[in-house]
């Protein structure tokens, strides 16, 4: 019986590691890659700015700000550009972030 149990266990251990490994394969398959990355984030007059960079020197990248309890501002860079991004004013919350996201 502990055999059989043990036996089991093992099935469903692997079974189950399997489809954790398969479905993070899916998922990374299907991501953009990270080519914006943010540099710095300052003020500016009454303006809020992201200095943005994008690594990827082949293709254009797309990104989101993300701000809290506000619309989250987007944009594109060109291969290889930094640019300063205004995403709001000195009036609304500090971005908390930048996503990547597919052109």
């Amino acid at each position: 019986m502990r055999k059989i149990t043990a036996i089991v266990l093992a099935a469903v251990a692997c079974s189950a590691s399997l489809t954790v490994a398969t479905a993070s394969d899916a998922a990374a398959a299907g991501s953009s890659p990270q080519c914006v990355k943010v540099r710095k984030y300052f003020n500016k007059g009454h303006d809020r700015y992201v200095r943005l960079a994008n690594l990827c020197t082949q293709r254009t990248s797309c990104f989101i700000v993300v701000v809290p309890h506000h619309t989250d501002p987007h944009g594109r860079l060109p291969k290889g550009a930094t640019k300063d991004f205004r995403y709001g004013t000195t009036s609304t919350p500090r971005a908390l972030y930048v996503r990547n996201t597919p052109c």
